[in-house]
């Protein structure tokens, strides 16, 4: 097999091309999450805040000259990112849930040893 027609192969495996698509899809959704820590979140909730300290953005933020603002908006985006994609999970499961057929309630025949058909044998034997 020629080295192109294997890489052409491996290349446009389906794993691959979901791989590739989960990534682009990931990037876009850290924009969105940006977005809206920076544009929203952060104006509405902590700018008062901010305010109230005199500090006029969350990258400013500091205690005893350690600057924490960054970390802290970085914390604010994993919750967001962790709680979309935690919903995100929960439907999947919930639609995999209602797509499945429902279990048989009649048990499934006993599956026994070897050891055990021959006692069981031996037992109905004495028995006749």
């Amino acid at each position: 097999m020629g080295f192109s027609k294997e890489f052409r192969e491996f290349a446009l495996k389906g794993n691959v091309v979901d791989l590739a698509i989960a990534v682009i899809m990931g990037a876009a959704f850290g924009a969105i999450v940006t977005s809206l820590v920076d544009d929203i979140i952060t104006p509405a909730i902590l700018n008062p805040a901010l305010e109230a300290a005199r500090i006029k953005d969350i990258k400013d933020l500091a205690w005893n000259g350690i600057k924490y603002g960054s970390f802290l908006a970085a914390i604010i985006k994993f919750i967001i990112v962790a709680l979309a994609l935690f919903l995100v999970i929960k439907g999947i499961n919930r639609m995999k849930r209602k797509k499945e057929a429902p279990a048989t309630t009649e048990p499934a025949a006993p599956i026994y040893t070897l050891q055990e058909k021959l006692l069981m044998e031996i037992r109905d034997s004495i028995k006749k």
